[in-house]
């Protein structure tokens, strides 16, 4: 995406922490109006998905990418997005943390 590089060091900013299960679930608060860049880490594989908050959709197995346990992802979004996440074979944690 052009404009918005990976940055390599970034400082954090709020972090939300959600648990999933087989059904999906969304981060109650929509990022904040300087995020353009968050940090993902699961305590168990999920399914994670960016959606619009005017809009949600619910992530699937099908519609949204693997995130492995315990494995850092680096995703860029745009102020006001949300995510949605479900399990892949055991529920868990996921913690989100915007950057700026």
């Amino acid at each position: 995406m052009a404009g918005y590089p990976k940055v390599s060091a970034s400082r954090q900013g709020a972090t939300q922490v959600v648990a999933f299960t087989g059904t999906a679930a969304t981060l109650p608060t929509a990022f904040g109006s300087e995020t353009f860049q968050i940090r993902l880490c699961a305590t168990a594989a999920c399914h994670v998905l960016v959606t619009e908050t005017a809009n949600v959709v619910a992530a699937t197995v099908s519609n949204a990418p693997l995130l492995p346990a315990s494995w850092v992802e680096y995703l860029i979004v745009h102020p006001g997005q949300k995510i949605s996440v479900i399990q892949d074979s055991v529920a868990g944690n996921l913690s989100v943390t915007e950057l700026s």
